[in-house]
């Protein structure tokens, strides 16, 4: 009797709970449906199916290039559904500076994804309204004074380069993989600035938070974190969600740490770097009494991070590439060298050497667009109703402006898919900007260190091209050197090895 008591009652139990997950389930496609509802004058798109929307449309791993292929047949300004959520897509120079720039405001929020919520609206990145305001508008003002883009940040990356030119050097010509310490390097520019110093390559912290943050930025563009992003309840299960939720715990932790150091010798009259800043108004709040002040604890961890992943991997990979294509195509470092050999000679390259060496330039350019770092973009978010084009865009809609679609717009380049460097000269051979040049985004949400990136690629790079001849290892030609990209939130090269052989220097 006992026994069928407990036969019947877990039963009942199994029953109760199928039926409270075909009761979500029920709840869920209704819901599902009811969101796929359009607005009146919406963008065309693909029908979307509940439940899934579009997603068997979308290749997750590379879903800037489905989204690219769906503009061919649905024009610049299109909706995609993610799961239920609706996505407006902007593909094409055109559309998307008139966005951008033309609609700065309107859509100029940030989407705050599922993996990256635990910013709670703090930092840069991935805030809003009022503390993104205030804390963007207070690292220009106190980076700028820190010589960001300038002649100050000018001597902090030669200084760096010395140690860079160092490491190449020790491998003796000798094939090695440039992915650690280049982002070692530009890691230390961006540190120097922050922290007011920089840090050993050997030093296991630094190396572990640099190869943290590079793990997240490459993960975080995954197919699995693009899933979870649209169905939140699947996270518990994901291994690569619990990586990038440790490793941003274990930085902050360690950013934590160095900011309690550069407490403890705080001087207001020596501000050493962007954390002596934030810690001296920090301190004015708290004395003058102010309440809640966005200088506090969280803010201050949140921006410092932000500064340090911003400022080394999409420089680091954009150098990166830049030897890759000198390996790849010698004809062209040919013309380089030429070219730095006549103008800057034995001395070491310098900002206002920029104007002097337009080939040099021109390739630099080139590298950034053919790259494509950041194919997505970060996706934005409408702040209110917008009628764009003849078409309605409810406020709180994802947008994803498309940068590849503009770096490599058909209409506005010669060659959009292969490397060349007069896509940046004219006939004279002197170097020309092009508006469809937008690898730091534009509007509201430009890159807040494009200044900085721009200084790094050109004194990286010229000093490495200055010193060094980068050629695949010994038994790889040229032609076998793969340029397909490792897609994550930036599209970075696949491991590969370079030589770097000594030039002599006259």
């Amino acid at each position: 009797m006992a026994l069928m008591e407990q036969l019947l009652l877990q039963a009942t139990s199994t029953g109760a709970v199928l039926g409270a997950v075909v009761l979500l389930l029920v709840l869920y496609v209704l819901y599902s449906a009811s969101s796929l509802k359009e607005e009146p004058n919406e963008p065309p798109g693909p029908k979307p199916l509940p439940l899934l929307g579009n997603l068997l449309q979308l290749d997750l791993s590379e879903i800037h290039e489905s989204l690219c292929e769906l503009a061919k047949i649905y024009g610049p300004i299109y909706k995609v559904y993610f799961g239920s959520k609706k996505v407006i897509v902007l593909a094409g120079y055109q559309a998307v500076k008139q966005a951008l720039v033309n609609y700065a405001e309107e859509f100029g929020e940030r989407e705050i994804t599922e993996v990256f919520n635990t910013a709670e609206n703090h930092g840069i990145m991935f805030s809003n309204g009022e503390n993104w305001k205030e804390m963007r508008r207070f690292a220009l003002t106190n980076l700028r004074d820190f010589g960001m883009g300038k002649r100050g940040s000018e001597e902090k990356i030669i200084e760096e380069i010395q140690y860079l030119k160092e490491v190449f050097e020790n491998f003796g010509g000798e094939p090695f993989d440039t992915a650690q310490p280049m982002n070692y390097a530009v890691s230390n520019v961006i540190s120097s600035i922050v922290y007011g110093d920089r840090f050993e390559y050997s030093d296991p912290q630094f190396k572990a938070m640099v190869n943290r943050a590079n793990e997240n930025v490459r993960i975080g563009g995954s197919a699995s974190i693009r899933l979870l992003n649209i169905f939140p309840w699947i996270g518990p299960f994901l291994r690569t969600r619990r990586i990038i939720l440790s490793n941003m715990k274990k930085n902050r932790e360690r950013v934590h740490e160095l900011v309690s150091q550069l407490q403890e010798t705080l001087n207001p009259a020596e501000r050493r770097g962007f954390i002596d800043s934030f810690l001296l108004r920090k301190q004015n709040d708290e004395r003058s009494g102010q309440k809640n002040s966005r200088f506090n604890d969280k803010n201050l961890t949140t921006t410092v991070t932000n500064l340090f992943v911003a400022g080394t991997d999409t420089t680091s990979t954009t150098l990166r590439w830049a030897l890759l294509f000198m390996a790849k195509y010698p004809h062209i470092q040919d013309q380089v060298q030429q070219e730095i050999d006549k103008v800057v000679e034995g001395r070491q390259p310098v900002v206002d050497d920029r104007k002097k060496l337009p080939y040099t330039d021109a390739v630099i350019h080139e590298t950034q667009r053919l790259a494509n770092i950041v194919p997505l973009n970060l996706p934005h978010v409408t702040s209110c109703d917008i009628n764009f084009n003849g078409y309605f865009i409810k406020k709180g809609t994802t947008v994803f402006p498309l940068l590849t679609s503009v770096l490599k717009d058909e209409t506005e380049w010669e060659t959009p898919h292969s490397f060349n460097p007069a896509h940046f000269q004219d006939q004279q051979g002197r170097f020309v900007k092009k508006d469809a040049f937008m690898p730091f985004s534009a509007g509201r949400r430009v890159c807040l260190g494009e200044g900085l990136a721009r200084m790094e690629l050109f004194l990286f790079f010229t000093s490495l091209l200055q010193h060094f001849r980068f050629t695949p290892p010994p038994g790889v030609t040229e032609d076998q050197l793969d340029l397909t990209p490792v897609v994550g939130i930036t599209l970075n090269p696949v491991p590969h090895k370079l030589c770097a052989v000594r030039r002599t220097i006259s």
